[in-house]
């Protein structure tokens, strides 16, 4: 497996990565919904671990590719609490628009 991601050179993983970053990272500050912010949030997440997995593979080194997993468990969470989250101010304001959340202040 190290072998075929070793014929793609790594800067090529550098530039992919770096774009789906920079995605996610547009999609957080440009949409106002919430949904696509967390999908905007799981892209940045799965950016950098395209670059875990290619520079573990790279260096020979699996500490990598461990890590990978941590960020994935990390990020699962995330999205449970920030659905739960979710569904709670739907249920209050009947709407999942940022912009709809200055009703929720005292």
């Amino acid at each position: 497996m190290n072998e075929i991601i070793r014929t793609i050179p790594l800067e090529w993983y550098i530039y992919l990565s770096a774009v789906l970053f920079c995605i996610g990272v547009m999609g957080v500050l440009l949409r106002r919904n919430v949904i696509i912010i967390f999908m905007s949030i799981e892209l940045m997440l799965n950016a950098v671990n395209l670059l875990f997995t290619a520079f573990s593979a790279y260096s020979g080194n699996a500490a990598g590719q461990v890590f990978v997993f941590f960020v994935m468990v990390v990020a699962a969470a995330e999205i449970a609490v920030g659905l739960a989250i979710l569904v709670m101010i739907y249920r209050n304001i009947r709407s999942i628009d940022i912009n709809e959340l200055n009703k929720l202040k005292w």
